[in-house]
């Protein structure tokens, strides 16, 4: 796992746990590369039975497939309008965390866990 100096875990009033970062991050900055465990796409079903459910991401190439991501991966919380973003790296078989705007020292990083077409994606949680 790769990442920026200063990411750290912390509790949100509204979301739990996330991830925050102690020192400035710059537009378009990679904040996080990060290893993946693979998930078959027969296996799949088995998660959704699982307290994991809520941290796996699908792969976008082959249908059913999915991904744990390893470091802080899986922890990114979502919000609809994100300022970072995951970007899959199909050759590496990883997942990058790029930011999209800025971040400043004690924000949180997060991502948009519709890939950007919330109209048409349902969310498994209530959006606060």
């Amino acid at each position: 796992m790769l990442h920026i100096p200063g990411l750290y875990i912390a509790h949100t009033d509204k979301r739990g746990r996330g991830v925050f970062t102690a020192e400035i991050i710059e537009a378009k900055d990679i904040i996080e590369v990060c290893p993946l465990i693979m998930i078959p796409k027969d296996q799949l079903a088995t998660i959704h039975q699982t307290v994991l459910h809520d941290y796996y991401f699908l792969w976008p190439t082959d249908e059913g497939k999915a991904c744990m991501a390893l470091g802080y991966g899986s922890i990114y919380n979502h919000d609809f309008e994100p300022n970072a973003e995951v970007i899959f790296d199909l050759n590496t078989t990883e997942i990058v965390i790029q930011s999209l705007k800025t971040i400043d020292v004690g924000d949180e990083i997060t991502i948009d866990y519709t890939g950007g077409v919330r109209e048409s994606t349902r969310l498994w949680f209530e959006v606060k």
